[in-house]
């Protein structure tokens, strides 16, 4: 058994060592897409696993980011791209972002269940077909290409942007984990357990669930940055309806509970989408990731990671 001490170490030595023994196209696609995917996954769980709402409009949070990345830094559309400097551009994606959270989490938070999930899916829905309609501002199905990540960050293909990706999901990680354990953190967990006993305790579980919806939209934006830059583009196809369901997909196989299962379940995703069509065939593949998301959450509720502290625990 490896002292909770060195597992940190032992995993920062891994994330470093990744781009130094794997190809090229591995570290693109796998571990920089799957990190992102994973902080745009972490809003889902912070929501699902520390407050007991489901969400499905962390991707459109993400885009939402995205476009504004896009429209006030470079493109190569033809209109906006008012070529503001990054260091104005991410604040403010970063603020649209956590706005736009809060906007949907007022609509939802007074809901349970099914239907803070059939609300947050119709917002994710509405905003695709927003986005893919409209011209004047999304510059519609075609949105915008050309949208490159800056010089210091490097090519999204290369180890550098990598490297960034991967302190920016560590510096995540440490603060959710940190939260979790404060009095905001914990008075969530309570009301996602037994909401009506917060509520008769003095906590305002309203005012609660608007600040964690702000605090996910945090990290689904900091996903959508990176997004953007990875692709070099942003598009109503990148935010749509499959998508949203997808980044549900990897926070419940990842483990919901578990903010590093978000990253945990991204990477097997994109492990399966990248290489199971070689085995499988195209029209295959829906099947099988719906099969091996049956097998893990038949196998443990809890996703991977609850897989592994049963498989752990049954050892010793």
């Amino acid at each position: 058994m490896i002292p909770n001490v060195i597992k940190p170490i032992v995993i920062l030595g891994a994330i470093l060592c990744i781009p130094l023994i794997m190809p090229a196209f591995f570290v693109s696609q796998i571990g920089s897409q799957g990190i992102i995917y994973g902080l745009i996954a972490l809003g889902t769980m912070i929501l699902a696993g520390y407050g007991g709402m489901i969400s499905l409009a962390q991707i459109t949070i993400a885009g939402s980011a995205a476009y504004t990345v896009a429209i006030l830094g470079e493109n190569s559309t033809s209109i906006h791209g008012y070529g503001l400097s990054y260091w104005i551009v991410v604040p403010i994606a970063l603020a649209v972002a956590v706005a736009f959270s809060t906007l949907i989490g007022a609509a939802a938070v007074r809901t349970k269940g099914v239907y803070t999930i059939m609300i947050t899916l119709a917002v994710a829905a509405a905003f695709f077909y927003f986005t893919m309609q409209n011209y004047a501002v999304f510059n519609g199905f075609s949105g915008y290409a050309g949208v490159r990540a800056p010089a210091w960050i490097g090519a999204s293909s290369g180890r550098k942007f990598y490297y960034i990706c991967a302190a920016i999901a560590v510096l995540s990680y440490c603060c959710v984990v940190y939260v979790a354990d404060t009095p905001f953190g914990l008075s969530a967990q309570a009301f996602r357990d037994n909401e009506e006993r917060a509520r008769a305790v003095g906590f305002n579980v309203v005012t609660h669930k608007l600040a964690l919806n702000a605090f996910a939209g945090l990290f689904s934006g900091l996903g959508g940055i990176l997004l953007v830059w990875f692709n070099g583009r942003i598009s109503p196809g990148s935010i749509s309806v499959d998508v949203a369901i997808d980044v549900l997909v990897i926070a419940i196989v990842g483990g919901i509970r578990h903010p590093v299962g978000a990253f945990v379940g991204a990477i097997l995703f994109l492990l399966l989408k990248t290489y199971a069509i070689d085995l499988v065939g195209a029209e295959r593949f829906n099947s099988l990731i719906a099969l091996v998301f049956l097998t893990i959450v038949f196998a443990s509720p809890d996703g991977l990671l609850g897989l592994w502290r049963r498989v752990r625990h049954a050892a010793h």
